[in-house]
């Protein structure tokens, strides 16, 4: 049976709702809502807001991802791929910059 919307996998993808910093450069990524199809709705502020496209969560396996897309001037296609660490709560990744083409490692820490 495939599991309840209410499952443990579903609490557990929402422990990535929240307010996340990105201390190398002060980048806030809001995650508001996650639905049940992994769609959410985020926030990004530099520390103006920046236009999200699309921002996605998924479980794979114990694993929770999550993707998000910018598009807005000076952020063309940029994305992040990031993964939850449960032991340190933090978002860990790559940020791909359109513009410059290049992927950069990056980091966020959760605001409390």
């Amino acid at each position: 049976a495939a599991p309840a919307p209410g499952s443990a996998a579903a609490a557990n993808v929402a422990k990535v709702k929240g307010r996340w910093l990105r201390p190398d450069g002060g980048y806030i990524l809001a995650i508001t809502t996650i639905v049940a199809d992994g769609r959410a709705e985020a926030g990004y502020f530099n520390p103006s807001p920046i236009r999200v496209a699309w921002a996605r969560v998924k479980a794979e396996g114990a694993a929770i991802k999550i993707d998000v897309e910018l598009r807005d001037q000076n952020y063309p296609g940029c994305l992040y791929k990031l993964t939850y660490v449960p032991g340190k709560d933090h978002l860990v990744g790559t940020y791909f910059q359109a513009q410059m083409q290049q992927t950069y490692e990056v980091e966020f820490v959760r605001e409390p």
